[in-house]
């Protein structure tokens, strides 16, 4: 390898340094590009019509606004009262069984959606999952 530098490199090296004007930032550009919207549903304190009819609305919705991902936060079910009576199922009682039970017997709302899966834990974890709509 040359260890010396030509007079060529060497101006070509300080124009650079003395040209003021910014470089862009290609990761940047890069990144603001894979970025899709995301909207969240928190179902605390509903009963299972209520939430299954804001649930279908909201699925409505975003996928008519393109939206891509959406979090819907039910809880784990820890403080369901469902536990007091012995007729109702301890599962399906809960939101957290049961919103996706009816998602996924919903044939309507199956067409709008590709894939239903827990949250990470930054998102609410096992009281929580994700729908991801398909591109309208």
């Amino acid at each position: 390898m040359n260890s010396k530098i030509s007079e060529k490199d060497k101006k070509t090296w300080n124009d650079f340094l003395s040209n003021k004007q910014k470089l862009p930032n290609k990761d940047n550009s890069q990144a603001q590009i894979k970025v899709k919207k995301t909207r969240s549903l928190d179902l605390h304190g509903e009963t299972l019509d209520e939430a299954n009819q804001i649930i279908e609305n909201f699925i409505k919705k975003s996928y008519q606004d393109k939206v891509h991902k959406l979090i819907i936060v039910t809880g784990k079910g820890l403080h369901s009262k469902n536990e007091k009576d012995p007729y109702v199922s301890k599962d399906l009682g809960i939101l957290k069984y049961s919103i996706p039970d009816f998602l996924k017997n919903n044939s309507e709302l199956m067409k709008m959606i590709s894939n239903i899966s827990e949250a990470s834990i930054a998102d609410g974890g096992a009281g929580a999952f994700y729908i991801f709509l398909k591109k309208k």
